[in-house]
């Protein structure tokens, strides 16, 4: 039922982990990868693997909040295939920037919209005349974050953004379903990545408390991204569109931030500190 051999897919930030974990997952299933990573380390591990798994691929340090570098991303997909079915803007960070709003500063906004909500401007502009010269409408998947659903105490700015993305979504799958070309979004809750080492960063006297915090007892994995990409790909959601697949584990549906006794917040169970040993 997932057939998928012969498309063409972008995928941002796809040296590391969700990313990575779609661009491989895509490759299993026929699709010819672009991918932009910003790291050069990681982009040339990531050829050389998919290099030797036979994945028709293109590997390009990009950084994908510079408009230039995207054009030219966009003009060397465009001679190797032809066109673009495919689209995930997977990259988003929160840049180790937490902290209360009132003492944010506008650096540090403008930062975070480089990162999490213009640069998918950015490449969607860039990339929405390959998809329209493919001429089979396109699946174009954002990844965003489960705090664009809830409150992030310490992450004000981080979850405006994130929020603003769905938002983006919305509106282009409205503006963009006559064309068959369908706009989804992923938001993740707490996934164990390079960025995020929620396993390494979470108190080890706290990790059995997961079970109860999350109601499918488990962190998020990148093969969890992974499988929500296909399926946003696929003609398994060929009527699906404008909407977004919290990826969760159902910790949205069943929780949200909690105060520890000394006033500090955390997302953790009720615990006598934050949870967090960074």
């Amino acid at each position: 039922m997932i057939n998928l051999s012969g498309k063409t897919a972008l995928v941002t930030g796809g040296g590391a982990g969700m990313g990575r974990a779609i661009v491989e997952a895509f490759g299993m299933y026929g699709v010819k990868v672009a991918v932009a990573e910003i790291d050069a380390a990681r982009a040339e591990t990531l050829r050389h693997t998919l290099e030797g798994e036979g994945i028709d691929a293109l590997v390009e340090v990009t950084d994908v909040r510079d408009k230039t570098q995207v054009a030219k991303l966009a003009a060397k997909i465009e001679a190797k295939f032809g066109g673009l079915d495919i689209l995930v803007n997977n990259v988003g960070d929160f840049m180790g920037i937490v902290g209360p709003f009132a003492t944010s500063t506008e650096e540090q906004w403008d930062t975070l919209y480089q990162v999490n909500l213009k640069q998918i401007f950015v490449v969607t502009h860039a990339m929405l005349p390959l998809m329209r010269k493919s001429g089979n409408g396109g699946s174009i998947i954002n990844v965003s974050s489960i705090e664009a659903f809830r409150g992030i105490p310490g992450g004000v700015i981080y979850g405006a953004f994130k929020a603003g993305i769905t938002g983006f979504t919305q509106s282009l799958a409205v503006e963009l379903g006559p064309e068959g070309i369908r706009v989804n979004t992923i938001a993740p809750e707490t996934t164990d990545t390079e960025q995020v080492q929620v396993t390494k960063w979470t108190n080890p006297k706290y990790m059995d408390h997961t079970q109860r915090w999350i109601p499918l007892g488990r962190f998020g994995v990148p093969q969890d991204a992974a499988g929500c990409a296909v399926f946003l790909a696929s003609d398994l959601s060929a009527w699906v569109t404008g909407t977004t697949i919290h990826m969760d584990g159902g910790a949205l549906a069943a929780a949200g931030w909690y105060r520890t006794p000394e006033g500090q917040w955390t997302n953790m169970p009720v615990i006598a500190d934050k949870g967090l040993i960074f």
